[in-house]
């Protein structure tokens, strides 16, 4: 193996979506879910307060968060029971997450894995190597998107920004995952699909880089990755960090 542990972003590296959340339609259904719960908003009145919700919690930070740093996350829970506090109606966690789902479910367009991407995960470990995801993601979205997709089994570890606070690039971000695990980061390796967020933040802890250049990657080029991949290919992947692959 040519490094002991490969870190993976999820979206855009190892799986496809789609969401829209500014569909009418979305916003109609989920008018419905708040109104059969006690809480009655116009579709455009509730779509409006959770984007205000989303804005506000960003810029106050989380608890013990300073307001101004550069890469803050948020819980998406909070919004969901905001929204049904402002209309009087006490969301326990329950409602809370079913109407998460509900929101996620109902603004996803298509959500499939990457060709390959299970069986690159499998292989890895098979192989001794550690595996783990760490993705700038909603913890109630994602860990339902994992058991959906077959992953959840298939990461040594899942760290996710919504449960740290922060976000890649967020040098925080990626020494939680490495200070917990206790891993070096000069045998460790960032795949992702970003050059920002996944390339230049690996870098500045002193990782390795892979960049891939998939269909959800933003514009701009991957400055300082180790390797590059101009499209989708995780077989190449796999045979980069298995060490059987040539330099980029």
């Amino acid at each position: 193996m040519r490094y002991r542990h490969c870190i993976f972003d999820l979206y855009g590296t190892l799986v496809d979506i789609r969401t829209d959340e500014r569909s009418p339609r979305l916003w109609v259904r989920m008018a419905e879910l708040y109104r059969r719960n006690g809480a009655v908003f116009q579709p455009g009145e509730l779509r409006d307060g959770y984007f205000r919700l989303v804005r506000e919690l960003e810029g106050a930070g989380a608890p013990g968060q300073d307001a101004h740093e550069a890469h803050p996350e948020i819980q998406i829970e909070q919004v969901f029971q905001r929204l049904y506090g402002e209309k009087g109606v006490e969301a326990g966690d329950g409602l809370v997450r079913r109407t998460g789902l509900a929101f996620r479910a109902h603004s996803t367009q298509y959500l499939c894995l990457y060709q390959g991407a299970a069986e690159l995960l499998r292989v890895l470990r098979s192989r001794g190597c550690g595996v783990w995801l760490l993705s700038n993601a909603q913890g109630l979205f994602t860990r339902w998107e994992l058991e959906r997709l077959g992953l959840d089994g298939l990461f040594d570890g899942v760290y996710l920004s919504s449960d740290c606070g922060c976000k890649k690039p967020d040098p925080r971000f990626f020494q939680t995952l490495l200070r917990q695990r206790g891993i070096d980061p000069g045998q460790a390796v960032m795949i992702g699909n970003d050059g920002i967020c996944d390339v230049q933040g690996a870098k500045a802890v002193g990782l390795a880089a892979v960049y891939i250049r998939s269909n959800l990657s933003p514009a701009g080029p991957a400055p300082g990755a180790d390797y590059v991949l101009d499209e989708m290919d995780l077989n190449r992947v796999g045979a980069i960090l298995t060490g059987d692959g040539g330099p980029a």
